[in-house]
């Protein structure tokens, strides 16, 4: 059973106390967090804020639009260290990793033998035999653990933590934060190494809100208050601020950005949930190849518009009076000025532009329509830096 009712959630709260809460870590800068009110999901057993009492929802998606965001992350970075690092993360993840060079990001998803998917994250090439995989929510380290059998390589846990800064100010930001300015060159899905009030910190140019920014890596020498002071004053001219998941959950729907463990699963394949792009057919044998290359190549994930409602995860997509799919995510936008939604289909071939019912948060069925993801910026040219597209609040 789940534990949302559409009605209600369970969030966790910071309480006196002791026990029950061993599996669980808490960010560096909790904290910090921790005067705003936040609210926490777990995520890789890591608490995320998914709301602050001292803001909207909507007050967080506006900054992320109109200034810039920080979102303390629950990705768990995985390391991958020996001769054979780059052959066992080739064998796990469906891209040809040995093209992503020294100083460079890849976007690695990784399947079971039948295609379905466990878990997507962003891979770091820090070395030629040293990695980093970001990954998002999932069952992966035994899985990469079992695969390693008589191969050379340590797979640990280098107790990093992830944050990420985005919105139209991030790189200005950046540049001020930095002792010795703006690195160059930092293109999208680069990897620098940056001071910060003498602090070295890794820092990619990534992010889940496709949104111009960046993301730097907390390390277990570094000194988080210290590091947070020096940033928060750098961030503060540009209207820096801490935020949730939640608001970030409008930007990312929008953007088409999947959430594993939701938008896809263990019953989907990449060509489902169209990521067919980030599969080298071509490439030396990967777990799920075979399965995939039997696999139907259109996708069954698709974008849901809704004038009258919020879809309500979970909740069926009516086509002709019958449940075609589902709800996997659901929001409204405050810049299209509608409720947005992907939507799982029970097949594929249903073509953007069908008209469908779709299941509301109020408890209604509301008219809705497919529609092709992203929502806007197809090219996705916002986080490149090829377009400023700053929004008036609605």
């Amino acid at each position: 059973m789940s534990s949302s009712d559409g009605n209600t959630r369970d969030l966790v709260t910071t309480m006196p106390g002791a026990g029950w809460d061993y599996s669980l870590s808490r960010h560096p800068y909790h904290e910090i967090e921790r005067p705003k009110g936040p609210h926490y999901c777990v995520y890789n057993r890591r608490e995320m804020a998914c709301c602050f009492d001292d803001h909207t929802t909507e007050d967080g998606y506006w900054l992320l639009r109109q200034k810039a965001a920080l979102l303390n992350t629950g990705e768990f970075p995985l390391q991958f260290k020996g001769p054979d690092a780059e052959r066992l993360l080739d064998r796990l993840f469906t891209k040809d990793i040995t093209r992503v060079k020294v100083g460079r990001c890849g976007y690695g998803l990784a399947c079971y033998e039948d295609g379905g998917l466990i878990v997507d994250g962003i891979l770091l090439r820090l070395a030629d035999n040293l990695f980093w995989y970001a990954q998002a929510d999932g069952d992966f380290y035994s899985w990469a653990r079992a695969h390693a059998k008589g191969m050379d390589v340590e797979i640990s846990d280098p107790r990093v933590f992830v944050s990420q800064v985005q919105g139209p100010n991030a790189l200005k930001i950046l540049e001020a934060a930095s002792d010795d300015g703006m690195p160059e060159p930092f293109g999208y899905f680069a990897i620098a190494r940056v001071r910060f009030a003498s602090q070295e910190v890794l820092i990619t140019r990534t992010g889940y809100t496709n949104e111009l920014g960046w993301e730097f890596y907390t390390e277990p020498h570094h000194d988080p208050d210290a590091l947070w002071a020096h940033l928060s004053a750098a961030g503060a001219p540009f209207g820096l601020e801490i935020f949730g998941l939640d608001a970030m959950n409008i930007r990312r729907i929008e953007a088409g950005i999947l959430n594993a463990g939701s938008d896809f699963d263990h019953t989907t394949t990449p060509y489902d949930a169209g990521l067919g792009r980030f599969v080298d057919e071509d490439k030396g044998d990967f777990i799920g190849k075979s399965a995939l290359a039997n696999a139907s190549r259109t996708p069954r994930l698709l974008g849901l518009k809704c004038d009258a409602g919020k879809p309500l995860i979970g909740a069926p997509v009516i086509l002709n009076g019958n449940a075609a799919g589902k709800v996997t995510a659901g929001a409204v936008s405050p810049y299209l000025g509608h409720g947005i939604g992907i939507g799982l289909m029970d097949a594929s071939g249903h073509l953007p532009g069908t008209q469908v019912t779709i299941g509301c948060r109020d408890g209604s069925q509301q008219p809705g329509e497919l529609v092709e993801l992203p929502f806007y910026d197809k090219q996705a040219e916002i986080p490149r830096g090829k377009l400023v597209d700053i929004p008036e609040r609605c």
